[in-house]
Formats: structure tokens, C-alpha cells, sequence
């Protein structure tokens, strides 16, 4: 009787385990199904105005960017790379210049209220990208594009014999990555 008994108290303990493993198996796959959906953005689908700035808004209308192929036109550019600062604005690293060297710039691409480099994939060589600063202004032409680690400072470091801008963002489901876009100086212009 004893051993019959134990046999049942180990079967209902079984029992327990599995519904218990199969509800946690049940709540991950849910997270995980809404994480994904929720990281799948549609660029195409998303509000298109994100894109374009109120200028009554812009604190300094002399310093922005415009992207042709992305349909970014004057948007404005803010120093700090902040969650404060993205959510309005494209961020400066603090630690670039903002006309000579190496002009560096970051900004959200999807899950945010502002998301000015959701199309930042879809640039190519030879794309253009203008640029304005009290400094002046220049033409930068695409030149290269790569994935970089979080933490890979080296897109942000000096440069002296040249003039180029880099743009940084998130990748989609790679929160260790970071899409790194450079483009060099084309031309000033007026």
C-alpha cells in the first residue's frame, strides 16, 4: 500500500512539473513572438511625417541634415547623443567636430516616437548627404557601410586629412550591433 501510494505522490509530482515547464514554455514563446513582431517594423507602413521637422520647433535652424534617397529634409541635429536629445532631434557626439575631421551623428531608427534613421539601411555608395552648420555646408557622398560592435569607438575617432560625416544606429535584432555609415566630403556649397 505504502509503495502504491509513493508511486502516486511521484506521479502527481511529475504531473506538476510538466504543467509547470509547459505554462513557463507557453509564457516564453508568447514573449518572444511579441518581441519579434515588435522589432519587425514595416518601414514603409511607419508614419511617414517622422521624416520632416516643424521648423518652428528647430532650436538652431542652421544646423541640420537632408538625405535624398531616405526623404530626410532639414532635420535638425543636436549636440549629445542622449535619450533626451534623440527623441527629438539627431544627436552630435560631443567629441567630433562639427565641420572638419570627422562629423559623427546618431539617431533612432524604429520603436521610438522619433525615428529619423529608420531608412538608414537603404543608403548606398554614391548616395548624397548635405549637410549645414554655422561652419558652412557640404556635400558628403556614401562611401562606405558596415556593421560595427556596440562597442567600437573607432567610427568616432579623429580624422585630419579628410572630411568626412558618420552616421550610427541600432540594428534591428542585434543589440550588440550598430549600423556605421561614412560619408566623404563631395563639395562645399552655398
Amino acid at each position: 500500500m505504502d509503495n502504491l501510494l509513493e508511486k502516486k505522490h511521484k506521479k502527481d509530482i511529475i504531473t506538476i512539473i510538466c504543467i509547470i515547464l509547459s505554462i513557463i514554455l507557453f509564457v516564453l514563446i508568447i514573449f518572444f513572438k511579441f518581441s519579434n513582431v515588435c522589432s519587425k517594423i514595416d518601414f514603409k507602413e511607419e508614419n511617414k511625417n517622422n521624416n520632416f521637422v516643424d521648423i518652428e520647433n528647430v532650436k538652431d535652424v542652421s544646423w541640420y541634415i537632408s538625405i535624398p534617397k531616405m526623404n530626410l529634409e532639414k532635420v535638425n541635429i543636436e549636440e549629445g547623443i542622449s535619450d533626451e536629445v534623440l527623441d527629438r532631434a539627431i544627436g552630435h557626439f560631443e567629441d567630433t567636430d562639427i565641420f572638419n575631421g570627422n562629423v559623427c551623428i546618431a539617431a533612432h531608427n524604429r520603436g521610438n516616437k522619433i525615428n529619423y534613421f529608420k531608412r538608414l539601411h537603404e543608403l548606398e555608395k554614391g548616395d548624397e548627404i548635405y549637410y549645414n552648420c554655422k561652419n558652412g555646408n557640404r556635400i558628403y557622398e556614401v562611401e562606405s557601410i558596415k556593421i560595427i560592435d556596440v562597442y567600437d569607438f573607432s567610427c568616432i575617432e579623429k580624422i585630419d586629412d579628410k572630411n568626412v560625416i558618420t552616421l550610427i544606429t541600432c540594428v534591428e535584432n542585434s543589440p550588440n550591433k550598430r549600423l556605421c555609415i561614412r560619408g566623404s566630403e563631395r563639395s562645399i556649397y552655398k
